[in-house]
């Protein structure tokens, strides 16, 4: 997936999060659950952005993996929504959705950028002639 695309959808899985967070009840279970999900929602959008600054691709790996673990917080709280009430299934589905495909396209990021460090020609293996 191109990074403007990635880009894209991550911000618009936040933004998703964020409408049906509005949706809430005012409930203090919802309080948590809605704070936490906006948390997590916002954190793994804004993470990818700051990909883009990775200094190194050790840097890179390591930003990719906070983003691993913040759609899979997301995932955590939006099936912790459908738990204390099944009523916002219909709603959580297409974002859980995403989620999980976001999930899914990070960590193939991850398994791609290390398979790639570890295979740069010439620092992964030397060779020497026997005397």
């Amino acid at each position: 997936m191109k990074e403007d695309q990635w880009n894209h959808r991550s911000k618009h899985f936040a933004l998703a999060v964020i409408e049906l967070v509005r949706q809430f009840p005012k409930d203090p279970a919802y309080w948590t659950i809605g704070r936490q999900l906006i948390d997590a929602a916002t954190s793994a959008a804004a993470n990818y952005r700051a990909i883009k600054r990775a200094k190194s691709t050790k840097d890179f790996i390591n930003k990719l993996k906070i983003v691993e673990e913040e759609l899979d917080e997301s995932m955590f709280w939006l099936e912790l929504t459908v738990g204390v009430s099944t009523e916002w299934r219909t709603s959580v589905a297409p974002i859980y959705k995403e989620a999980n495909e976001l999930l899914s396209i990070t960590i193939a990021s991850i398994k791609t950028s290390r398979n790639k460090q570890n295979n740069v020609p010439g620092t992964s293996y030397i060779v020497s002639r026997p005397s």
